[in-house]
């Protein structure tokens, strides 16, 4: 199958998909007329990176969960191993989201958002690392 019908089916965008097979994720035969052509283990492999990276994988990361994937010796310890520690990055970064919500939500409090020019909200920033 062409690109087109290989983003179809996998609801990548053209793009992202050319992204994925020059960093090798992908490797789609080519014809002889030098067209990719797309089987239905690359949209597989291509449904499994776009559920990864909604998932907040990095590339890298996307990287060696292919290779697990492929490999029928691992272990599913190291699967788990490796879902945790994306466990443990979206645990903090929540915390730091929530920060960062509350400290905006305080500034806008304070703000009176009228017309006047004194802004409480780019005092604050300006004033140098939020707390």
């Amino acid at each position: 199958m062409n690109i087109g019908t290989a983003s179809e089916l996998s609801g990548l965008p053209v793009k992202t998909i050319r992204y994925y097979e020059d960093i090798k994720l992908v490797k789609p035969a080519r014809a002889q007329n030098g067209y990719r052509t797309y089987s239905d283990e690359d949209v597989l492999y291509l449904n499994f990176l776009s559920r990864a990276r909604k998932l907040g994988f990095s590339v890298d990361e996307c990287r060696l969960l292919l290779s697990l994937y492929n490999d029928s010796d691992r272990s599913s310890s190291e699967v788990k191993a490796l879902a945790l520690q994306k466990v443990d990055t979206i645990e903090t970064k929540i915390v730091e989201l929530t920060s960062m919500k509350n400290m905006l939500s305080k500034l806008a409090k304070s703000c009176h958002g009228d017309d006047r020019p004194d802004c409480p909200i780019l005092e604050e920033i300006a004033r140098g690392p939020l707390k």
